[in-house]
């Protein structure tokens, strides 16, 4: 669907990381954790190409949408600038989202830096069916934190940080090794060569993973996010097959 949202409240919470709360009827269709919305930034054609934001945080009954992005592009910057009451052109829901169902008791909830938010909403759904999550969350800094305390209301949460200003000193996979595998699934968020590392760090553990990567339409037609599946499939579009695959699904 696409309509004009409008924006509800707009803040900057972590160094250049925003909380957009946007209003409008396109949330009744948000179901499926995961997901993301294509944002046009503005009205003018100097942002010809839509931005595309994960989903954070669902309210049906207020329907508002959340979304945290990083604004460090010509487009997230102008986007930061929108306030309360302005209209946002939003085409969503999009892709494919992480399978709530798979989780059996225990999840294991890892993200870095901006691939943390989609694990905000797909947390509270897996709480909503009972099943326990352990937040492992990574950030560059103490400065780059966000969401820390909304994690921890819904479970055990465990932050790293690479520069050791706040939690472990290290990257998530120094927290993980030191867990005790009470997990049966793990689902992650972020960079490419983060999501590589937990592979490895859980061969044995059934896994999701959501990718990151810039889009051009973000509903399959331009190729523009296309990344080589470990399979017969031969290439697979992000934006429309994903985000979200099963752990090995595809050659990172």
């Amino acid at each position: 669907m696409q309509e004009k949202m409008t924006v509800v409240s707009h803040n900057l919470i972590a160094r250049n990381i925003y909380e957009l709360v946007m209003q409008g009827e396109i949330t009744r269709n948000m179901q499926t954790p995961g997901q993301f919305v294509h944002i046009r930034v503005g009205d003018s054609s100097e942002f010809m190409l839509r931005r595309p934001i994960s989903i954070c945080e669902v309210d049906r009954e207020k329907a508002t949408l959340t979304c945290l992005y990083r604004a460090d592009g010509k487009g997230t910057k102008a986007l930061a600038k929108a306030k309360a009451g302005d209209a946002i052109d939003i085409l969503a829901p999009l892709g494919n989202g992480f399978p709530v169902a798979a989780a059996k008791e225990t999840a294991l909830l890892i993200g870095g830096g901006i691939g943390v938010p989609p694990l905000y909403e797909l947390s509270k759904q897996l709480n909503s069916r009972g099943i326990r999550t352990i937040h492992v969350l990574g950030f560059n800094s103490q400065e780059d934190i966000f969401y820390a305390d909304k994690f921890a209301a819904l479970g055990e949460t465990h932050i790293a940080t690479a520069d050791g200003s706040y939690g472990t000193q290290g990257f998530v996979t120094d927290v993980i090794r030191d867990l005790p595998q009470t997990y049966d699934t793990f689902y992650t968020c972020g960079p490419i060569v983060m999501i590589k590392a937990i592979q490895a760090a859980l061969p044995d553990t059934e896994g999701y993973v959501s990718l990151e990567e810039r889009m051009g339409c973000g509903i399959g037609a331009c190729y523009a996010c296309v990344c080589k599946a470990d399979n017969e499939h031969g290439y697979v579009k992000i934006c429309t097959d994903g985000p979200v695959f099963k752990k090995g699904e595809l050659e990172l």
